[in-house]
Protein backbone atom coordinates (compact mmCIF):
# COMPACT_ATOMS: atom_id res chain seq x y z
CA UNK A 1 0.00 0.00 0.00
CA UNK A 2 1.32 3.39 -0.92
CA UNK A 3 1.54 5.99 1.97
CA UNK A 4 3.35 9.38 2.25
CA UNK A 5 4.83 11.62 4.82
CA UNK A 6 3.40 14.47 5.88
CA UNK A 7 5.42 16.82 3.98
CA UNK A 8 4.77 15.15 0.43
CA UNK A 9 1.21 15.10 1.02
CA UNK A 10 0.83 18.91 1.71
CA UNK A 11 2.97 18.81 -1.60
CA UNK A 12 0.34 16.89 -3.31
CA UNK A 13 -2.73 19.13 -1.54
CA UNK A 14 -0.76 22.29 -2.24
CA UNK A 15 -0.72 23.57 1.33
CA UNK A 16 1.55 24.14 4.19
CA UNK A 17 2.93 21.01 6.21
CA UNK A 18 1.51 22.66 9.37
CA UNK A 19 -1.79 22.74 7.20
CA UNK A 20 -1.64 18.85 7.17
CA UNK A 21 -0.88 18.48 10.39
CA UNK A 22 -3.70 20.28 12.01
CA UNK A 23 -6.00 18.58 9.53
CA UNK A 24 -4.95 15.25 11.06
CA UNK A 25 -4.53 16.62 15.00
CA UNK A 26 -8.69 17.27 14.30
CA UNK A 27 -9.33 13.77 13.20
CA UNK A 28 -10.27 15.65 8.88
CA UNK A 29 -7.08 13.26 7.67
CA UNK A 30 -6.41 9.89 8.65
CA UNK A 31 -2.29 9.08 9.79
CA UNK A 32 -0.65 6.59 11.40
CA UNK A 33 2.64 6.57 13.06
CA UNK A 34 5.84 4.49 12.35
CA UNK A 35 7.76 2.77 14.78
CA UNK A 36 9.48 5.98 14.65
CA UNK A 37 6.77 8.16 15.49
CA UNK A 38 6.62 9.48 12.23
CA UNK A 39 2.65 10.57 10.47
CA UNK A 40 1.91 8.67 7.91
CA UNK A 41 -0.86 9.07 5.21
CA UNK A 42 -2.61 6.11 3.45
CA UNK A 43 -2.90 6.64 -0.37
CA UNK A 44 -5.87 6.18 -0.65
CA UNK A 45 -7.09 8.03 2.38
CA UNK A 46 -5.17 10.67 1.00
CA UNK A 47 -7.00 10.35 -2.24
CA UNK A 48 -10.74 10.78 -0.61
CA UNK A 49 -9.34 13.82 1.13
CA UNK A 50 -8.07 15.33 -1.68
CA UNK A 51 -11.03 13.98 -3.29
CA UNK A 52 -13.73 15.72 -0.47
CA UNK A 53 -11.81 18.96 -0.41
CA UNK A 54 -11.64 19.62 -4.08
CA UNK A 55 -15.51 19.54 -3.58
CA UNK A 56 -15.83 22.44 -1.20
CA UNK A 57 -16.61 25.45 -3.51
CA UNK A 58 -14.86 28.24 -3.99
CA UNK A 59 -16.80 31.54 -2.74
CA UNK A 60 -18.24 33.36 -4.98
CA UNK A 61 -18.13 30.48 -8.12
CA UNK A 62 -20.79 29.42 -9.48
CA UNK A 63 -21.93 26.12 -10.39
CA UNK A 64 -20.20 25.18 -13.65
CA UNK A 65 -19.86 21.75 -15.84
CA UNK A 66 -15.77 22.14 -15.69
CA UNK A 67 -14.25 20.42 -12.69
CA UNK A 68 -10.47 21.41 -12.67
CA UNK A 69 -10.33 25.17 -11.37
CA UNK A 70 -6.60 25.95 -10.47
CA UNK A 71 -6.71 29.28 -8.35
CA UNK A 72 -3.70 31.37 -8.83
CA UNK A 73 -1.74 34.26 -9.27
CA UNK A 74 -1.17 36.28 -12.83
CA UNK A 75 2.40 36.17 -13.23
CA UNK A 76 2.85 37.42 -17.49
CA UNK A 77 0.52 38.92 -20.07
CA UNK A 78 2.08 39.41 -23.68
CA UNK A 79 -0.83 41.70 -25.51
CA UNK A 80 -1.10 42.45 -29.22
CA UNK A 81 -3.38 43.76 -31.28
CA UNK A 82 -6.05 40.90 -31.09
CA UNK A 83 -4.69 38.43 -28.82
CA UNK A 84 -3.03 37.98 -25.45
CA UNK A 85 -1.11 35.35 -23.69
CA UNK A 86 -1.89 34.77 -19.63
CA UNK A 87 0.60 32.75 -17.44
CA UNK A 88 -1.15 31.53 -14.27
CA UNK A 89 1.10 30.51 -11.21
CA UNK A 90 -1.35 27.77 -9.66
CA UNK A 91 0.74 26.88 -6.60
CA UNK A 92 3.49 24.55 -8.22
CA UNK A 93 1.34 24.60 -11.60
CA UNK A 94 2.23 26.60 -14.75
CA UNK A 95 -1.52 27.62 -16.62
CA UNK A 96 -0.76 29.13 -19.96
CA UNK A 97 -4.00 30.49 -21.74
CA UNK A 98 -4.54 32.07 -25.12
CA UNK A 99 -7.28 34.47 -25.42
CA UNK A 100 -8.92 37.49 -26.91
CA UNK A 101 -6.87 40.69 -25.64
CA UNK A 102 -10.81 42.04 -25.35
CA UNK A 103 -11.38 39.28 -22.75
CA UNK A 104 -7.87 40.13 -20.87
CA UNK A 105 -9.10 43.69 -20.96
CA UNK A 106 -12.74 43.23 -19.51
CA UNK A 107 -11.47 41.00 -16.83
CA UNK A 108 -9.39 43.50 -15.44
CA UNK A 109 -6.45 40.81 -15.75
CA UNK A 110 -2.76 42.48 -14.63
CA UNK A 111 0.02 40.76 -13.45
CA UNK A 112 0.01 40.58 -9.67
CA UNK A 113 -4.10 39.84 -9.62
CA UNK A 114 -5.65 36.82 -8.89
CA UNK A 115 -7.33 34.21 -11.41
CA UNK A 116 -8.84 30.99 -11.55
CA UNK A 117 -8.00 28.78 -14.93
CA UNK A 118 -11.35 26.74 -15.64
CA UNK A 119 -10.34 23.76 -17.63
CA UNK A 120 -12.51 21.66 -19.86
CA UNK A 121 -11.11 19.24 -21.99
CA UNK A 122 -12.25 15.77 -23.76
CA UNK A 123 -7.91 15.07 -24.02
CA UNK A 124 -5.75 14.93 -20.90
CA UNK A 125 -2.76 13.26 -21.03
CA UNK A 126 -1.42 11.05 -17.20
CA UNK A 127 1.45 10.55 -16.58
CA UNK A 128 2.74 8.45 -13.75
CA UNK A 129 4.24 10.83 -11.13
CA UNK A 130 7.16 8.34 -9.85
CA UNK A 131 8.15 4.78 -9.51
CA UNK A 132 5.92 3.21 -7.02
Amino acid sequence: MTTYRIGEAAELLGVSVDTVRRWVDAGRLAADRDEHGHRHIAGAGLAAFARSIADEPDPGIGRSSARNRLRGIVTAIARDSVMAQVDIQAGPFRVVSLMSREAVDELGLEVGSTAVAVIKSTTVVVERGDDR
